[in-house]
């Protein structure tokens, strides 16, 4: 589908659209010092920007993988559903008129309904439904959301079409032509509130997302689009921004605050720039936060140039939380000027579904619950994560012999089919489970939560060793005879679970007394020493074949076959065809933990 920037030159900055009529308000302390002092009061106006991001397809508060209301330790609830409440009690409070609604990315992908509607009953087809997320979003009354990285996991034919469904914008400033580096999506949004007495309030909205989308999703946005760096582009449009008249400046930023990359020196760009985006570019004046899913109500930061406040604020992800960016604007000298900007967080879990949606939704909803929910084989016994991110669990095995046999089928007849196949996988959920019994989709996909793809690299016995050593990483230091605490024992360095993999096909010790990059030994295939000049195919995501989480070697390797299904299918289609999940038919134990040759476990 041609990359056009229809929507951006439809829309032009100045558009107006969604003009409000408001009173002047004054902040009561100021009025009542100019009054003091004998002077008329200044206008004063206040709105508030509400922001939500990494809604990741979450519409009603259910867990599809448990077929269940969503619960968690804090009992939080998620939600679009529960999001539109918490809007509809902003805008009572403040007035619809003095208020937006935006988003920071990651909206299509997430749960088996975004999944559904991508892949099973596609938008995209002729005739095709509309996206419950574009629906959801749509009654709401979004006003701009900025792309998220995830946003090009179905492809661009995918995100264009959604893009033709919503009634907003979706923003990316730094998503530009590969050919003709011009934006290929609207930069920025621009709304007006009229003011009674005083000149208009002009908010512009400016859209940045990762770039890590040129890694994680190299095989659909290679030689279409490109990522440049989030503060580059910021640079570029806030000065465009204030001279094409707008007297607040609001980033919706698809980047973390953190200042750190999981994809190592693969770009030039950081991951996670949102700070300093707020510490290095003039005339920001609040940064809606997405991207690292985690919750900060706010955040200050102070501009390197002009020494001014930028306020950031990071919701909850999965609409568990809702950030209100509350502004103080003063009239003086001919202009408006930001007095003051405050953040806060409200909790979805505070308030209940707003029915509009529900009914709205309610038949999305209910077949994606019955999809999921379709038998498609049965287990010999129960398989778990539990224990998965520090023991060789069955369950996990189960995704490395199926990557194992599809790549193994698809190589068979080409130069390649003498090498020997292993595989990557990760332990992604704590949580997920398979009955013994009757096995479903659901069941499945709590196995594999994410969309991601088969690829096969081929790599030598040197690399993959340096691979396991990365990966041990994971694991923190913990000498020999000290007490081991499970809990503490993994997720070393802020690393997540998703960016630790177990090998197939292999058999290794981690020695985990041992300091990081000295613990992987015994390395054996085949009851043999591992060969260092020895060749194997190595079945990998396409997330880590395309460099997430910084691998060595994996991201330069050489490719030799990829695909377009996603694995949790072929996980589907490999126990439908068995009939019958067995562990002996898939489980091995092919490493542990040691300290100082000494299992742990």
């Amino acid at each position: 589908m041609p990359l056009n920037r229809r929507r951006f030159l439809k829309k032009s900055a100045v558009t107006g659209a969604g003009v409000a009529m408001a009173s002047a308000v004054a902040a009561p302390a100021a009025r009542a010092a100019e009054a003091k002092k004998g002077h008329r009061p200044a206008k004063r106006y206040s709105f508030t920007v509400m922001g939500t991001t990494d809604l990741h397809g979450n519409i009603f508060n259910w867990d599809y993988f448990k077929d269940a209301e969503f619960s968690d330790a804090k009992g939080n609830a998620r939600g679009l559903a529960r999001v539109s409440t918490l809007v509809d009690e902003v805008r009572r409070e403040k007035g619809r008129r003095n208020t937006m609604l935006i988003d920071a990315g990651d909206t299509i992908q997430g749960t088996p309904l975004t999944y559904y509607y991508a892949k099973v009953d596609p938008i995209t087809a002729p005739g095709g439904p509309v996206h419950p997320m574009a629906a959801a979003m749509n009654a709401i009354g979004y006003d701009a959301v900025a792309l998220g990285n995830h946003e090009f996991n179905y492809g661009i034919e995918t995100l264009r079409k959604f893009e033709d469904q919503c009634d907003f914008p979706l923003l990316g400033a730094n998503a530009l032509d590969a050919k003709t580096l011009r934006p290929a999506f609207p930069p920025y949004f621009m709304k007006t509130f009229h003011v009674k007495g005083a000149p208009p309030v002009r908010v512009a909205v400016l859209g940045l997302t990762n770039p890590g989308i040129a890694i994680w999703d190299k095989a659909y946005v290679q030689g279409k689009l490109t990522f440049p760096g989030l503060e580059e582009q910021a640079a570029k449009w806030v000065p465009r921004l204030r001279s094409m008249g707008a007297d607040v400046v609001v980033v919706s930023a698809h980047s973390g605050s953190s200042g750190t990359s999981s994809y190592g020196d693969q770009l030039p760009y950081v991951e996670n720039s949102s700070a300093l985006v707020a510490q290095q570019v003039p005339g920001i004046d609040a940064i809606l936060v997405g991207h690292a899913h985690t919750e900060i109500a706010e955040l200050l930061v102070t501009n390197e140039k002009t020494g001014k406040t930028v306020v950031l604020s990071e919701p909850l992800a999965y609409a568990q939380r809702l950030s209100l960016f509350d502004f103080e604007l003063v009239f003086a000298k001919g202009r408006w000027s930001v007095e003051s900007v405050k953040a806060t967080v409200r909790d979805s879990k505070t308030v209940a579904d707003d029915p509009k949606i529900t009914k709205l939704l309610k038949d999305d909803h209910d077949i994606v619950v019955a999809y999921v929910n379709q038998v498609v084989g049965t287990a010999t016994e129960k398989l778990t994560t539990v224990e998965a991110r520090y023991k060789d669990a069955p369950i996990i095995d189960l995704i490395t012999k199926v990557q194992e046999d599809v790549v193994r089928a698809a190589l068979a007849g080409t130069e390649y089919a003498s090498l020997p196949v292993i595989a990557q996988a990760s332990p992604f959920s704590r949580t997920s489970e398979i009955p013994a019994g009757e096995v479903t989709i659901r069941d499945l996909s709590s196995l594999y939560v994410y969309d991601n793809t088969l690829v096969a690299k081929v790599m030598t016995g040197a690399q993959i060793r340096a691979y396991l050593e990365y990966s041990a990483e994971y694991f923190a230091q913990t000498a020999a005879g000290a007490a081991v605490d499970v809990e503490k024992l993994t997720n070393a360095g802020g690393r997540p679970d998703y960016n630790y993999d177990y090998v197939s096909g292999l058999s290794y010790d981690i020695d985990i007394a041992q300091p990081a990059g000295s613990r992987i030994r015994n390395v054996t295939y085949e009851g043999a020493a591992l060969d260092d000049a020895r060749k194997f195919v190595f079945a990998v995501n396409n997330y880590r074949a395309n460099g997430g989480g910084a691998f060595p070697h994996v991201a330069s390797a050489t490719e030799v076959w990829s695909e377009s299904t996603e694995i949790r299918t072929r996980i589907a289609e490999w126990v439908t065809a068995k009939g019958v999940l067995d562990p002996k038919d898939f489980a091995s134990v092919g490493w542990k933990l040691t300290r100082d040759g000494t299992p742990v476990f």
